[in-house]
């Protein structure tokens, strides 16, 4: 392996993220923490506790991956675009550097920095809700698989998309609606029959709900179908980087 090359890709992307750190860092943080006043502050005044669980600690799973999957979408696929729209991938792809190379540069930062915007969340989590994780190992499995999954999934989209408005068209029309209609901040019981029943077909809510119950040992799902899901998609995302690298889909001139 190419560890020079990988490094490379891998501190340039880290580079960028020093360079706009209030946008990459501070902005979302800040949103999550206005998320616990208005929701956790004034809807759990009337919402005391969720399947035996504070209302404001039952929402920091679901705010987590919130940001968790729409920096990583978004830190991966602008990672990969902004090189594909200037040129510069080009030079890239004739250099002695692997498929596997460019993706674990490209994908490791882009997983990089998403962990790090999650562990900065979950300690604004605790100056306002008393947080406990029953399962930390679990916790972090699901924390690095969402950042490594979706950090991929971005990249598919970066590789996909034609300009910036097309860039944005995903994660903004379908992945952050999925996310707040996946149990982000409620539990999918409290939903009538018809609805839960409708709620099982969006993946979202297979993520949230086995974050939250490495966190409180309460969930919507079962938790190996949880893992699997997850899997599931990280599998595919992998054959469609794969295919598209293969085939030169979106990156030759």
């Amino acid at each position: 392996m190419n560890t020079e090359a990988v490094k490379a890709i891998y501190k340039n992307e880290m580079r960028r993220t020093r360079n706009t750190l209030l946008q990459s860092i501070a902005a979302p943080v800040i949103s999550t923490a206005l998320y616990f006043v208005v929701f956790g502050s004034a809807i759990g005044s009337r919402i005391e506790s969720v399947e035996g669980v504070a209302y404001g600690a039952f929402i920091v799973p679901g705010l987590m991956m919130l940001s968790l999957l729409t920096q990583s979408i978004s830190n991966a696929s602008f990672g990969i675009f902004f090189p594909k729209f200037t040129g510069t991938i080009y030079e890239v792809m004739s250099a002695p550097v692997s498929f596997f190379e460019i993706l674990l540069g490209y994908v490791g930062a882009a997983a990089t920095k998403s962990f790090i915007l999650g562990v900065l969340i979950l300690i604004t989590a605790t100056f306002f809700v008393d947080l406990r994780i029953a399962h930390p190992f679990w916790m972090i499995g699901f924390f690095l698989l969402t950042c490594v999954t979706f950090s991929l999934f971005g990249f598919i989209i970066g590789l996909w998309a034609d300009n910036f408005e097309k860039l944005q068209l995903i994660p903004s029309l379908i992945i952050t609606p999925l996310v707040f209609l996946g149990g982000s901040f409620y539990s999918v019981d409290m939903l009538p029959a018809f609805w839960q029943k409708i709620s099982l077909l969006n993946p979202v809510l297979y993520l949230i709900s086995g974050f939250r119950w490495s966190f409180f040992e309460v969930s919507d799902v079962q938790v190996g179908i949880s893992l699997s899901m997850i899997l599931l998609f990280l599998l595919v995302c992998i054959a469609i980087v794969w295919a598209m690298f293969r085939t030169g889909y979106k990156l030759k001139p």
